[in-house]
């Protein structure tokens, strides 16, 4: 019983990722969204924020990833997936 109970647990902890959109569905949603307040209508609120300044990036995980926005002020800027941070050999 207690293995069961730890088993489902594990899943239920982990499922935030099993069941999290993929990038190109944080992508699909957020297209057109052009200040933080239409982003945050879009997506909801990031799992992660970094601010520097009137700086900021938002940070949205998916289940393939993440993706990465970059905030001026009011305006979304820049929309970066880790693809693109990867290096073709």
């Amino acid at each position: 019983m207690k293995r069961l109970i730890a088993i489902v647990s594990m899943l239920l902890l982990s499922g935030c990722v099993l069941f999290a959109p993929s990038k190109a569905d944080i992508a699909r949603k957020s297209a057109g969204a052009e200040t933080k307040q239409q982003l945050q209508a879009a997506l909801g609120g990031p799992d992660e924020v970094t601010r520097l300044g009137p700086i900021e990036q938002w940070v949205y995980k998916a289940s393939d990833g993440q993706v990465v926005f970059v905030i001026l002020g009011e305006h979304v800027t820049l929309q970066v997936n880790n693809d693109l941070l990867k290096s073709d050999p």
